[in-house]
């Protein structure tokens, strides 16, 4: 993938990209700042798309796709959980879960409502329902934004430097929760860190150097440990 802007040197972002990515996998994206994890982890998300090259989503080719297919992909295939949440403040905590079953509008309102709920509860929230971001802590609102990312029960989530802002405590609870996407839920957890330890715990891990992968491999400590 190159990045071209105007009246700035191309830069190649990512390069010779050979991945394939499991059904039930925890994956682990590692390497210095710049090796291109982000970049890649936005191409697996359909927010940019190869200059060369392909992203194929159980076979399909994205590239293929008009804008409003990539945009429907991303609404019921991924899940995304970003370093800073990205809360929207004016809504509640439910408001915000409900947000993306409303772009695909396959259920009714009460439906929405109710999922969300079920969602933030099983991830210790349920006592914050009514509750705007600003009021809860940052760990908390990271689990928020889990929540969020399972809204439409995607089968893959997107996680960019998931615990980067959060203190120790926090950043352990979630990981426990992508964990047990995993584990209990047969979810793929795609996610990038900067968290050697963290990295270490999932099952598998890449590591980008240059815009390219020079290490894939199971990780150091066993995977359900």
């Amino acid at each position: 993938m190159t990045r071209i802007l105007p009246g700035i040197v191309p830069t190649t972002l990512v390069r010779d990209i050979d991945l394939v990515i499991g059904g039930n996998e925890f994956l682990a994206v590692t390497g210095p700042s710049g090796s291109g994890k982000s970049s890649l982890l936005y191409l697996l998300g359909l927010l940019d798309l190869p200059t060369q090259g392909e992203v194929l989503i159980r076979g399909r080719a994205t590239t293929d796709m008009g804008e409003e297919e990539r945009a429907r992909t991303r609404l019921t295939m991924l899940g995304f959980v970003f370093q800073f949440h990205f809360l929207l403040p004016e809504f509640t905590i439910r408001e915000n879960v409900m947000l993306p079953m409303r772009a695909l509008g396959r259920l009714p309102k009460r439906a929405m409502r109710e999922r969300a709920d079920a969602l933030l509860a099983a991830l210790g929230l349920a006592d914050h329902l009514g509750k705007r971001p600003e009021q809860l802590s940052g760990g908390q609102r990271q689990r928020v934004a889990v929540a969020r990312a399972l809204a439409n029960d995607p089968p893959v989530v997107l996680a960019d430097e998931p615990t980067g802002s959060l203190d120790s405590k926090a950043s352990e609870q979630v990981f426990h929760n992508l964990r047990e996407l995993v584990d209990l839920h047969g979810k793929t957890v795609v996610a990038v860190t900067h968290d050697l330890d963290l990295a270490s715990r999932m099952d598998r891990r890449i590591h980008l150097i240059d815009g390219g992968i020079v290490s894939d491999a199971a990780a150091t400590l066993p995977a359900r440990a």
